[in-house]
């Protein structure tokens, strides 16, 4: 397992629609090895593909917070929405490609998701709470779509150019 950098908005790749993984093999089981891995380092909760420069419907997340709890890591290999609740759940929601960067958005309360595991075997469960949350921002990666789009101009605007200026900074630094 290898932690890969995380892409920091603006950059294009997180904007695009990703391909759906056509075969499950050792690159993909690698990619998810490497994606929990990346995430846990973060921390995160969530990781989706684009956001290591890989353009696959993948993404990964582990929403248990107990400091006791056992880990629940999850692949989810072209994951599609089957079913949302009409009721929604505001959560402050943050992202590891627009660090120390967070705002409140509206998601449905509940997301049923169907998914291909590594085990090859098709996948159903039903979210809620932070784990629909999470799964919902992750599952827009993989379409193009920042938690920040969810926001006004002004404040998407003033989020962008702070990473500007985070990805300017971190330039001068490696530069140093």
């Amino acid at each position: 397992m290898s932690i890969r950098p995380i892409l920091i908005h603006p950059d294009p790749r997180l904007k695009k629609l990703c391909e759906p993984v056509s075969e499950l093999n050792d690159e993909i089981r690698k990619l998810a090895d490497d994606m929990l891995a990346t995430m846990y380092d973060a921390p995160g909760v969530g990781l989706a593909a684009p956001q290591v420069g890989v353009l696959k419907r993948v993404f990964v997340m582990d929403c248990v917070k107990e400091k006791d709890a056992a880990p629940e890591p999850m692949v989810l290999i072209n994951p599609e929405i089957t079913w949302a609740s009409e009721e929604t759940n505001v959560y402050e929601e943050g992202c590891l490609s627009i660090p120390e960067q967070y705002a409140e958005v509206t998601r449905p309360k509940e997301v049923r998701m169907q998914w291909l595991g590594l085990d090859g075997q098709i996948h159903q469960e039903q979210f809620d709470g932070l784990w629909a949350t999470c799964a919902q921002h992750e599952f827009d990666h993989l379409n193009g779509k920042l938690f920040i789009d969810y926001l006004g101009a002004m404040k998407r605007s003033m989020i962008t150019r702070k990473m500007e200026k985070l990805k300017r900074e971190r330039a001068r630094t490696k530069e140093a």
